[in-house]
């Protein structure tokens, strides 16, 4: 639902943090990753979302925000996670280890005009 609204609001860039990736059922496991990233994907394209943007332009970050992992720097966890590239607009291509390179590269304030009310 949030994704749906966010997407009819207009936002153009979007995270999806994958998280919990230290509890048993999941175990720090690519295979789990993996399930997890495919169905939000394509939960994400049911909803509005254009397929390309999501395939290119929106980071999976597989995370645990109890531990820590992938959060500020890059899980030893998680050997398997080599990062993603993200494009950013049409041309600018950024690699992404970690939430934190998400925020600092990646996601960019909208412009907005000062002289004009809020």
């Amino acid at each position: 639902q949030h994704s749906r609204l966010i997407n009819l609001l207009g936002v153009k860039q979007l995270i999806v943090g994958i998280n919990k990736m230290d509890c048993d059922a999941a175990g720090y496991k690519q295979a789990r990753y993996t399930e997890i990233k495919d169905e939000m994907a394509s939960m994400l394209v049911k909803v509005g979302w254009k397929k390309e943007f999501v395939k290119n332009c929106v980071p999976f970050m597989p995370i645990s925000g109890w531990i820590g992992d992938n959060l500020l720097k890059k899980s030893e966890n998680m050997a398997w996670w080599k990062g993603q590239d993200v494009l950013i607009g049409k041309k600018v291509k950024l690699h992404v280890d970690t939430l934190l390179d998400c925020l600092d590269k990646m996601v960019q304030p909208p412009a907005r005009n000062p002289d004009k009310p809020l």
